[in-house]
């Protein structure tokens, strides 16, 4: 026999603990009983966390919507043929091309009017942003909006109008046709990289931006009053933001010599200045801060498509928070005035040559002289079963170099190469070397005549060149040395090395910016 208090529970029912059984809804009266049966603690808690699931993911929800919606994108490029695949954003090493557009209309209209920006707009800035896939190192390169280049031929994505190519045209015009995608595709020809996203923000973008950090903390040596910008700070250190912000920024004749080479190196200064704040802050630790800071950007900023998530945009900035100050250097792209223009600027040769090397061969370029493995195609190989015989050791004193006649024929198309090479064998001992331009040619091949393989040799092995490119030659007298587009950078074939001089400042540098004798307040 059972014994009375000994109760079954039935299906449907509550039992002695008051628990729903099997079958019951949760909700219904005697489960709501049940309930209140809990611990009050227990069931403030339970409350709690639920509000706060829900709160959270309705929070999250509207954050990602509203950024999202905030984000303008634009084609990666202007038809120009990608042989690169898709980069992981988030493990990568990762190159993006920042812009600043110059356009004048909606809010920027207080800047000019609109005929001062034709088309989709001229870019105001142009900095490469490089991140070193194990996020430890990041450099910023400037491009000067005065550099004269050649802009390859683009399509416009919105009509598809093909626009020929252009040469020597000042660099910030390459998107005023047909969009960002042509500013991409003229750097990605100038420098031989293949750039994997862009960000453009527009002159609103500074303003918000510095508004939302609080101000940017920036050095000037003198007062300075530049009325084309409205710039006008005291001398010493100053925090700006807004209106005075965007001034510094803009300014074309505040700086150095008036150049657009005294304006860069007051954004990089600026730019420093911002990147300390931000980790001083603590910014991209702070979800809060980082949202606000997201939510201004987003509002003025056009990237590309593979970059038009919030997710992408957080990863990326994920990435920076961690990087030393030190390793965060910014760049300039070696310049000089232009021959047909002095008014304009054109590259220094061969040292722009040698940074982009450097920048392919993903060199730190903090560290001057620094130089990267040869290139498997580079590598000492046997010549050809035809070849003449090369012999590996010449004897010591079978020659005296300083009497040899060798020659180098610059067929790589930019300036001053053949002069660096001839000097690298002259400080070698082959002091008669020179050198002259010859026709491009694509492979670089050291040729002797009658009598001089061993001269050829030893000259081929100075400069890290191949055996299997010695070739005899029945035109050449002495040795001549036929440098092609295969030895475009530095004095070791296929060894990419840092040119000095070439980082300006890094972020951990705090810098007072020269003021233009012309533009000091008085």
């Amino acid at each position: 026999m059972r014994r009375r208090d000994a109760r079954v529970d039935e299906p449907g029912t509550i039992g002695a603990h008051g628990r729903a059984r099997h079958g019951e809804a949760p909700g219904t009266p005697r489960h709501m009983n049940a309930l209140k049966q809990l611990p009050l603690w227990l069931r403030i808690s339970a409350a709690t966390v639920a509000i706060l699931v829900v709160g959270g993911i309705a929070f999250a929800a509207y954050w990602v919507y509203r950024l999202q919606s905030n984000i303008s994108k634009a084609p990666l490029t202007a038809g120009a043929v990608r042989t690169e695949a898709a980069v992981n954003d988030a493990t990568d090493r990762l190159q993006i091309l920042i812009l600043g557009s110059d356009t004048r209309d909606g809010k920027n209209s207080e800047y000019g009017s609109a005929q001062d920006s034709t088309g989709y707009g001229q870019s105001d800035v142009m900095m490469l942003l490089d991140i070193s896939a194990d996020n430890k190192r990041v450099s910023l390169t400037s491009f000067p909006r005065d550099l004269l280049v050649n802009v390859p031929s683009c399509t416009d994505p919105k009509t598809h109008t093909v626009f020929p190519a252009h040469s020597n045209v000042m660099i910030n015009s390459a998107m005023a046709e047909a969009g960002i995608g042509c500013a991409v595709d003229t750097v990605n020809q100038l420098t031989g990289l293949e750039i994997d996203h862009f960000m453009m923000a527009d002159f609103n973008a500074v303003k918000e931006l510095s508004n939302a950090v609080g101000g940017v903390d920036v050095c000037v040596s003198d007062a300075v009053y530049d009325p084309d910008s409205g710039l006008r700070l005291p001398k010493g250190t100053s925090k700006v933001q807004g209106e005075q912000a965007l001034a510094f920024l803009r300014t074309r004749h505040g700086f150095g010599d008036g150049s657009d080479l005294g304006r860069i190196q007051a954004q990089q200064g600026f730019l420093s200045s911002l990147t300390r704040k931000i980790r001083s802050d603590g910014t991209l630790a702070n979800p809060q801060s980082l949202l606000s800071i997201a939510d201004v950007v987003t509002k003025n900023l056009t990237v590309d498509d593979g970059l038009a998530s919030v997710q992408a945009l957080l990863t990326i900035g994920s990435r920076l928070k961690d990087v030393d100050l030190s390793k965060v250097a910014f760049v300039s792209v070696p310049t000089e005035p232009a021959a047909i223009d002095p008014n304009r600027l054109q590259l220094v040769q061969p040292q722009a040559t040698q940074l982009f090397a450097a920048m392919r061969a993903n060199l730190d370029l903090t560290n001057p002289g620094a130089t990267a493995a040869p290139t498997a195609s580079a590598s000492p190989s046997a010549p050809p079963s035809n070849a003449a015989p090369v012999p590996s050791t010449p004897a010591a004193p079978a020659y005296d170099k300083a009497l040899q006649t060798v020659n180098v024929a610059d067929g790589t198309g930019i300036a001053s190469r053949g002069e660096e090479i001839a000097s690298a064998l002259i400080s070698g001992g082959f002091t008669k070397a020179g050198h002259f331009l010859a026709a491009s040619v694509g492979k670089t091949v050291v040729y002797y005549g009658a009598g001089n393989a061993d001269v050829a040799s030893d000259v081929a092995n100075m400069l890290g060149i191949p055996a299997s490119q010695i070739e005899p030659a029945t035109g050449v007298a002495g040795v001549q040395v036929y440098i092609g587009t295969d030895f475009d950078s530095g004095t070791k074939y296929g060894v990419a090395s840092v040119p000095a001089d070439v980082v300006k400042q890094t972020a951990n540098d705090s810098k007072c910016q020269a003021v233009n004798p012309y533009n000091i307040a008085r």
